[in-house]
């Protein structure tokens, strides 16, 4: 049987039209970074907006960063988030919970240096695992790749979710080598921290189709 199609969530969205243009290309889940130490951080405001305009088109993801457990899940009933991006050191009691006082979807991020970094997953048992590029005191958005042959190794049944410097122009060998449930691409979309780039935006969804395109043939 053939494996489902890669899909592709765009991250680092801080605006209703970048939204909208995502999910136009074909983004499965936008991500909204309501950290405050990101450069491309979401106003509250904006999140809701948001996420009461595509309710039902696309998965809504807040990405939160060792927030407060009652501030996070406030914040995911108040503006109607789907998701819970967790991309600090949250443990998996953590992560539980914020799915049972919600309802929300959980993504439990961890940046990636060696097999015991991906390995450390198995004791998370969320909705998905994002793997992402290590860059000492960045939480995201580096622009920086890392060694796919370890995502290769992740092994586990929840779905993965392939971050960390993916572009138009590398997506494609990434979802080859990884075969990974999802891709996620933040910097390699914009044309500056924050604001998407609707041609970059069009570029990798293309990318991601075309190798798709390619994993179906080679199955057929």
């Amino acid at each position: 049987m053939p494996s489902p199609r890669p899909r592709f969530k765009i991250c680092g969205i801080t605006s209703l039209d970048d939204a909208q243009h995502a999910v136009e290309v074909g983004a499965f889940a936008v991500g909204v970074i309501l950290w405050p130490g990101s450069p491309r951080r979401c106003s509250l405001a904006a999140a809701e907006r948001i996420a009461s305009t595509l309710h039902r088109q696309a998965e809504i993801a807040g990405v939160f960063v060792n927030a407060p457990l009652d501030e996070v899940t406030g914040i995911i009933d108040g503006t109607g988030l789907t998701m819970a991006q967790l991309h600090g050191d949250e443990g998996p009691a953590y992560c539980a919970e914020i799915a049972r006082r919600t309802g929300a979807k959980v993504i439990k991020a961890r940046p990636i240096r060696t097999r015991a970094d991906v390995a450390s997953l198995s004791a998370f048992h969320t909705d998905f695992h994002l793997l992402d590029a290590y860059v000492p005191g960045r939480r995201g958005g580096t622009g920086e790749t890392f060694d796919w042959e370890l995502a290769a190794q992740h092994g586990s049944t929840v779905p993965l979710i392939l971050s960390g410097g993916l572009t138009p122009a590398n997506v494609g060998a990434a979802i080859e080598a990884v075969r990974p449930f999802a891709v996620d691409t933040a910097s390699g979309t914009e044309a500056r921290p924050g604001v998407k780039d609707p041609e970059k935006l069009r570029a990798f969804a293309a990318a991601v189709h075309e190798a798709a395109d390619r994993e179906q043939s080679e199955v057929v």
